[in-house]
């Protein structure tokens, strides 16, 4: 049970090419964002479908597969923990994200399966990610 404590997976599209940088300390990192849907009935009856953005950091091997293979509007499977953080921007206003920190990708469609070796550290690269 202690293995499920802090696991995200989630099915969506991309919704922009993938940032791709490398840290002072040579660690290559990608972030992008997926799209997930959820259909619902509001209070009126009325079907409601909504789109949720989920920001997916992806570290090392795993950043370089995305820079390689992921394109706008593809559709992956992803797993990993929920990371939150907090940051100042370069306005000087205090900013707080919640990110998905990969270790496992999946691209839909007949594209092959990724996993990271498991790691318990989180890099923080303080910046923002456009959606």
């Amino acid at each position: 049970m202690y293995a499920i404590k802090n696991k995200v997976q989630l099915i969506g599209n991309l919704g922009q090419f993938p940032d791709i940088r490398t840290t002072e300390t040579g660690k290559k990192l990608a972030r992008f964002s997926i799209a997930t849907n959820d259909t619902y009935r509001n209070s009126r009856g009325e079907r409601v479908r909504e789109t949720l953005w989920h920001a997916v950091i992806a570290w090392g091997k795993l950043a370089e597969i995305a820079e390689k293979y992921l394109t706008k509007g593809r559709e992956v499977a992803v797993a990993g923990k929920l990371v939150h953080r907090e940051y100042t921007d370069k306005s000087g206003i205090k900013r707080f994200v919640s990110e998905i920190v990969l270790n496992e990708l999946v691209m839909l469609g007949g594209g092959p399966r990724y996993e990271a070796e498991p790691t318990d550290e989180v890099e923080h690269f303080d910046t923002e990610m456009d959606n």
